[in-house]
């Protein structure tokens, strides 16, 4: 929340305590919706019951539209609500957002408020709740204009007037014919700017892009993303239109996908805050007891080579220092893999691998170059330096490799690309690069009798 918000929190209070409802009402509404949203948060249980006498239903209505806050936490304002009083903000909501709070809800009190709900509405809310989550069916929103082919101008304008209102967005009007199925689209100003007897067949855009109903949200989210749309319609498998997404819906898909992503690259889910230390540990633990069997594999490995260890000691000295840089090397390139697969579904596989070679090369001719000097001068003998700086040079460029193949694998097999989290890469970097550094330290030893 910015300093100015705060000021303004504090200034509502001050209201809500004075009990100076026609204060409170002229700054809070002078407010954006989202701005409203925030503070509204912040409202101690108390201060939020003065406030629903304070706040029609209506007005409510637009904080609940523009807030950010997770939908289980918004259902429970609905709580603290008289009965009446929810009934009306719900008809006021969009119905997208109405069927993101109760979707989260126990059936039971679901059944509640829908209870409450006018029964047309009520059934629509229903119908919409059983679409699949991350669907076009749980994105969209029924609250569209759609006009018949056969109208005038004059007679579509006079109905977008009428029915503006109640539609989350009028910036598309879509054209159906009798049965109901999606023929055309147009533009408040295409209506606008033609004569009122002009017939909307004849105007209308007849290539509309559309979404199925059962379509995956990363990939509206793309088509929105390309086509700089502001909103896309649903249809079913009959081609009828049952619904539209806005452009608000698809930049919170966006974001909830790059937080799945992170999720993934990270080993840890950051879209569920817990509270609860033991949920907490509980979630973590798989992944991290998964990473600690590779571990084990690694330091199997190392041990293997005890012989070698006991031999040349000071080889001991730069195992983390290999592992470690070639860990980071193959978690950026698992980074930079996993954004081109989800930025670009047609990139050309073999350009991307063709790039990363060429780029681990570079990487890890200069890298081992700098070690191969630095440990040459450090411990005053070169051929150590040529041990440690060949086993960086081959260990970042097959972890560089690795973190590109391996996403590019798991998207060919259906799977998503961003599980190949980067503790998994690095781990399994340390290992591969842990076997080459040996590998290379007893051919070096063996051919200079070191």
């Amino acid at each position: 929340m910015t300093e100015e918000l705060e000021k303004i929190q504090i200034e509502l209070a001050a209201s809500l305590t004075k009990n100076n409802r026609k204060k409170f009402r002229k700054l809070f509404l002078s407010l954006h919706g989202y701005e409203q949203s925030q503070l509204f948060e912040n409202f101690s249980l108390a201060q939020r019951k003065i406030i629903y006498s304070y706040l029609t239903p209506e007005e409510l209505a637009n904080v609940f539209d523009d807030t950010e806050e997770d939908p289980v936490e918004a259902g429970k304002y609905l709580d603290e609500m008289p009965p009446a009083y929810v009934a009306r903000l719900l008809r006021e909501m969009y119905m997208d957002n109405v069927v993101d709070i109760l979707a989260d809800m126990r059936p039971l009190k679901r059944r509640k408020y829908l209870n409450l709900m006018q029964t047309g509405e009520a059934a629509q809310v229903r119908n919409l709740i059983h679409y699949e989550d991350e669907s076009a069916g749980s994105l969209m929103t029924t609250e569209f204009i759609a006009v018949k082919e056969d109208l005038s101008v004059g007679s579509a304008m006079h109905q977008v007037k009428r029915e503006a209102q109640e539609a989350e967005l009028i910036t598309y009007i879509y054209v159906i014919d009798e049965a109901g199925v999606l023929v055309g689209v147009l533009s408040v100003r295409d209506l606008i700017t033609h004569p009122d007897d002009e017939a909307i067949k004849d105007i209308m855009i007849t290539r509309v892009l559309a979404v199925d109903v059962n379509e995956d949200q990363e990939a509206i989210a793309e088509q929105v993303r390309d086509y700089n749309f502001v909103a896309i319609p649903v249809v079913d498998e009959a081609e009828k239109i049952v619904g539209i997404i806005t452009v608000d819906d698809i930049i919170d898909v966006i974001d909830e996908e790059s937080a799945e992503d992170y999720s993934h690259l990270a080993g840890v889910d950051t879209q569920t805050i817990s509270h609860n230390p033991f949920q907490t540990a509980f979630k973590r633990l798989p992944w991290l007891i998964t990473l600690l069997f590779l571990g084990m594999l690694t330091a199997t490995l190392i041990n293997h080579f005890d012989t070698l260890l006991s031999q040349m000691s000071v080889l001991a000295v730069f195992i983390s220092l290999i592992t470690g840089t070639a860990g980071n090397a193959g978690t950026q390139s698992l980074a930079v893999a996993v954004r081109r697969l989800a930025m670009n579904s047609h990139l050309k596989i073999t350009r991307l691998l063709l790039n990363e070679v060429a780029t681990g090369i570079i990487i890890g001719v200069v890298t081992g170059v700098c070690v191969w000097l630095m440990v040459g001068f450090w411990k005053q003998d070169l051929v150590l330096g040529g041990i440690v700086g060949a086993a960086m040079a081959s260990a970042i460029f097959v972890a560089n490799l690795a973190g590109s193949i391996i996403p590019i694998g798991m998207e060919k097999l259906g799977v998503d690309p961003a599980v190949a989290s980067g503790p998994f890469i690095s781990t399994l970097s340390d290992l591969t690069s842990v076997l080459i550094y040996f590998n290379i330290a007893q051919y070096f030893l063996q051919m200079y009798g070191h």
